[in-house]
Order: structure tokens, then C-alpha cells, then sequence
């Protein structure tokens, strides 16, 4: 059967097995996914969430989430409207940003799932170790470009994938609801098919300005 790339459609071929789940390599964008005959189902994936101890108040979760966080406050306003999709049970980023007196609203399709939120215009949106659980990504980054308003930004917390990492002994593929892994390649593709008009790359903190 011949497998495609979830985000840019291109031809995949087989890249691991790892304890029995494959993995493939987009020939065109470079990115790593999940067969999706091993993914789970949207019940076996709550149940994974649930495991989760994702607590606003743990100052270690605080300082994992701070790279986001910094990078809203120093570009928009508290006035600016912002969005954290898929806030997951703990909402951390929505959380601190009203700490600090933003009107970030809190989606996700689990533990928040207000799909009226998802018709609204924002300034911001914040994907918090998110982009990566993506069924469809290509869908769901379109979802995210049209939401934006003029001059907006989509702040992004994931772990790329490179050719300088040891994929079979890399821990983040081992969380089976991580579905793909983004090579930079691909962040340069989604800025161009969704008309982005700038992207930056920090380590684990992408954004992609409107």
C-alpha cells in the first residue's frame, strides 16, 4: 500500500519499526510519522491524557511553558485576544497568560471542547506541545492560519526531528498519542502552503507569523 504524508501529501517510505510500531519518512518534507494502523483510538487516547499530570500550579511545568509565554507577552498586548488549542486538563498556558492579565481563551477537543471558540478571529493562538498529536496536520494548521487576524502570530512548543538524532532511542516518539515529528523542512512548507509571511525556529519554540 502506498503511504503519504499526512502533511504535504508527498510519498513516505518505511524509516523504523520500534516494539512493533512503524514509522515512516516523507520523501518531500522530511518530517516522521506514526503508521496509522498503530494509532490509537479517541478513547484510548483520553485515557492517555488522563495519566497526565499537567498541575498549573508545579513550578517545573511553569518553566517548561515559559519559552511560550515569554514569546506572547513581548510581541501582543493583555487587550489582544489569544487562543491556547489543545489547552489539554490543565490549561497551563491559558493559566499564566491570565495571571498575567491576557484574554486567552482555553480550547481542546477532550477536556474543553467549546467548538464555538474555533469560529472566533485571534491575535495569538499558543499550540503548546500540541502539533505533534495531530491526525490530520495539514487540516489542523489551516484550521489555525484562518483564525488569525492580520498581524497575528502562531506560537508552537514541539521537539524537531533531525537526521542528527538517534530516532530509535529518541524518548519522544515513545508517547503513542505523538503521531509526528516535524523536520524543519516541513515548518518551511507549512509557512508557505498557509501563507505565513515569516517563520522562526528557537530550539523547541516555533512561530509563524500571519
Amino acid at each position: 500500500m502506498k503511504i503519504t504524508c499526512p502533511l504535504c501529501s508527498s510519498a513516505a517510505d518505511l524509516f523504523q519499526e520500534h516494539r512493533g510500531t512503524i514509522f515512516y519518512r516523507c520523501n518531500s518534507c522530511g518530517s516522521v510519522f506514526r503508521d496509522p494502523e498503530n494509532d490509537l483510538s479517541p478513547a484510548e487516547e483520553k485515557k492517555r491524557y488522563d495519566l497526565h499530570h499537567n498541575d498549573p500550579t508545579d513550578p517545573d511545568y511553569r518553566e517548561y511553558v515559559s519559552p511560550i509565554i515569554t514569546a506572547i507577552t513581548e510581541r501582543f498586548k493583555p487587550g489582544d485576544r489569544g487562543l491556547d488549542f489543545g489547552s489539554g486538563p490543565g490549561a497551563i498556558v491559558s493559566t499564566l497568560l491570565r495571571e498575567k492579565g491576557y484574554d486567552a481563551a482555553s480550547y481542546d477537543p477532550f477536556f474543553d471542547d467549546n467548538r464555538e471558540l474555533l469560529s472566533r478571529s485571534y491575535d495569538y493562538i499558543a499550540c503548546s506541545e500540541v502539533i505533534e498529536h495531530f491526525r490530520s496536520p495539514a487540516r489542523e494548521f489551516s484550521l489555525l492560519r484562518s483564525r488569525l487576524n492580520p498581524g497575528g502570530a502562531l506560537y508552537c512548543l514541539t521537539r524537531l526531528y533531525d537526521e542528527t538524532i538517534n530516532f530509535s532511542e529518541w524518548f519522544y516518539k515513545n508517547d503513542p498519542t505523538h503521531r509526528f515529528f516535524y523536520s524543519r523542512e516541513a515548518l518551511e512548507w507549512i509557512k508557505d502552503k498557509f501563507s505565513f509571511s515569516k517563520l522562526e525556529i528557537d530550539e523547541r519554540l516555533i512561530i509563524l507569523f500571519a
